[in-house]
């Protein structure tokens, strides 16, 4: 297990070198991960990893290097490396650490790491992922193939440290099942997929529900039609919904702000969606995938509310881009394991509504309910929005057909504008999560 004591060790190396500030982070993990498909097994890997990323500042220059080799001699290359770097870059007038009073880290246990996982031997994960597969494979007798079944799990540790006092650690673990079907009708042929991802390993769903899942799912998308091209509401599956979540992310962090790549930038305190939406950005939670007790330059986590019923109430900043606006950090740094650090997000959600999938579907006279989504026709500066699609026609309240081999096409600011209803359905299979979507019209293009 690595010393978080050699974090601090290195720090001081930095600055007898003659840096006049210092970060370091250290990380060791353990990744596993098995495929089987068609009831064998087809991948098999388990590595592990120690690494240690130092970034310096000399004056406003700044410099990085990472080695794995944590020796002696290594640690001491790591310094003299980012320490030569460091001398022949440009100079960053907003290049610096935080200031000494934000930084910290929250207290107490953030059930972050569970010793279960652990627990469960090579044999037995591998068996897993074949009953995940089995499962599939029993519910219906239109799975005639497999694209397979994974069991995955990670274990580790980071340690971060910087020349203005900072130091802390946290340990961190995680698994996930999941499966991939292949369904055959007649010509027709299709694929889908279910998954369980936990930071516990009694926290995930049984191989049964998963495999099943995953074969309803794909089953239903067997006779897939086009349709004619119109305006219509259209239904984000959470999954789905996800994603826009994400285009909402790369418009407010910080970099897109100061670089104004954002259609969003300039637009604190305006309205720019509708009294449904309010996004969160919380790594506090106990429990889940993107929290943390302190963010990649030290600075503790925190609730950020994003937007707030419609209005736009904080863009999310690391230090530097904080620097660059004239803003305050909101504890947002995201790095690997050296380098400057970029921003990322903690727990990032879409609060959810009073109704249930059902009823929002049963309000629908003609629209499309989407599972899929494929391609990456977003611009985030214009907001111009254009995805393929693949999902449920929805008629009179209820599931018509399958549909496939559509667009789907508005922009983002009236996507916002027009999100008239959200789900009850909030769950976090990750550091992103959405309850299901309406978006009262979207332009649908088929035949």
């Amino acid at each position: 297990m690595i010393d978080p004591e050699l974090a601090t060790q290195i720090i001081r190396l930095a600055l007898d070198r003659g840096a006049t500030d210092a970060e370091c982070t250290l990380a060791e993990g353990e990744e596993f991960s098995a495929l089987v498909r068609m009831r064998s097994l087809e991948r098999l890997k388990d590595a592990g990893s120690r690494v240690a990323g130092l970034r310096v500042l000399v004056g406003r220059r700044v410099g990085s290097s990472y080695t794995s080799d944590l020796s002696s001699d290594g640690i001491r290359e790591l310094v003299k490396s980012a320490m030569e770097l460091a001398a022949i870059s440009t100079e960053d007038p907003h290049a610096g650490l935080p200031e000494p009073s934000e930084l910290g880290a929250l207290p107490g246990d953030l059930q972050l790491f569970s010793a279960d996982i652990a627990g469960t031997n090579t044999d037995y994960r591998i068996e897993q992922a074949r009953q995940t597969e089995e499962a599939a494979f029993s519910a219906d007798p239109r799975i005639t193939n497999s694209e397979g079944a994974s069991f995955d799990a990670h274990s580790g540790k980071r340690v971060f440290a910087n020349s203005r006092g900072f130091s802390g650690s946290y340990r961190v673990s995680s698994c996930s099942l999941s499966t991939t079907p292949v369904a055959r009708q007649g010509e027709f042929m299709e694929r889908d997929y279910w998954y369980s991802s936990a930071r516990k390993y009694s926290n995930l769903q049984s191989p049964t529900h998963i495999g099943r899942c995953a074969a309803e799912r794909t089953v239903r998308r067997l006779g897939a039609r086009k349709v004619s091209t119109q305006k219509v509401p259209v239904i984000f599956d959470p999954q789905t919904a996800r994603t826009l979540l994400a285009n909402i992310f790369d418009a407010v962090e910080g970099d897109a702000i100061y670089r104004s790549a954002s259609f969003l930038a300039g637009k604190l305190g305006d309205r720019v969606a509708s009294e449904s939406v309010t996004i969160v950005d919380d790594g506090t939670l106990p429990g889940l995938f993107g929290t943390s007790p302190f963010d990649d330059e030290g600075v503790p986590s925190r609730r950020t509310v994003v937007i707030d019923r419609g209005v736009l109430k904080s863009y999310l900043l690391n230090a530097y881009t904080a620097r660059k606006l004239g803003l305050k950090t909101t504890g947002n740094a995201a790095r690997g394991i050296t380098g400057n650090t970029g921003v990322g997000h903690g727990n990032l959600f879409l609060e959810a509504g009073d109704l249930e999938p059902y009823e929002l579907i049963r309000g629908i006279s003609k629209g499309l309910y989407v599972t899929e989504l494929i391609g990456s026709g977003v611009n985030i500066v214009t907001g111009d929005y254009s995805r393929g699609a693949a999902g449920q026609w929805i008629e009179h309240g209820d599931f018509a057909y399958p549909v496939s081999e559509i667009t789907i096409a508005s922009t983002l600011q009236r996507m916002l504008m027009d999100l008239e209803a959200v789900g009850s359905d909030l769950e976090f299979r990750g550091s992103v999560a959405s309850p299901t979507l309406v978006i009262r019209e979207m332009t649908v293009s088929g035949q």
